[in-house]
């Protein structure tokens, strides 16, 4: 009878090369790209010192870049807004250093539009095309990080925004 506990290796496990998975310089999952996030949401001196606020705008810097991915810093004072928007064929990770955001998205099934608050430490995966807004709905500054894969290349705004998204504004 076999199992999983009969398993024995024979011999020096490092020889055998092919079953060893070698380390990635750069991320490539989503995996990866969250990793990626925490571990530069975790190190403040990186970019704490970058942090900007402007009344006029989001304030942004791009952080970092490697083989078909970005990542961004951005920071809301209370009242700033995406807007409506996707990020055309781009993949996101979303992750809230300090502060507290909300994303209102597009309804994605039966249950209609969803209105999610987002506190430091959260974090939010999205594929692309998806239709979100971000808003710091609070009365505190935010900063927040995000990594596109690919590279963000455009960032179409919807001005009109669909009845269930407007819903999900009115109930918040």
């Amino acid at each position: 009878m076999n199992s999983d506990s009969d398993l024995q290796i024979a011999g020096d496990i490092l020889e055998v090369l092919h079953l060893l998975q070698p380390e990635r310089e750069h991320p490539s999952t989503v995996a990866d790209f969250t990793r990626l996030a925490r571990t530069i949401a975790a190190d403040r001196p990186r970019w704490e010192h970058l942090v900007r606020y402007d009344a006029t705008t989001r304030w942004y810097h791009r952080l970092l870049t490697g083989p078909g991915y970005e990542v961004w810093l951005l920071s809301w004072l209370p009242g700033q807004t995406t807007g409506l928007h996707h990020h055309g064929p781009s993949s996101g990770v979303l992750t809230v250093l300090d502060g507290t955001l909300t994303e209102r998205n597009a309804p994605s099934g039966p249950s209609g539009p969803s209105r999610r608050v987002l506190e430091p430490g959260a974090q939010r995966v999205f594929a692309p095309q998806h239709l979100h807004e971000i808003v710091n709905d609070s009365l505190e500054p935010a900063v927040s990080l995000h990594v596109y894969f690919p590279g963000l290349t455009e960032m179409p705004m919807h001005t009109s925004a669909p009845a269930a998204v407007a819903v999900a504004r009115a109930d918040a």
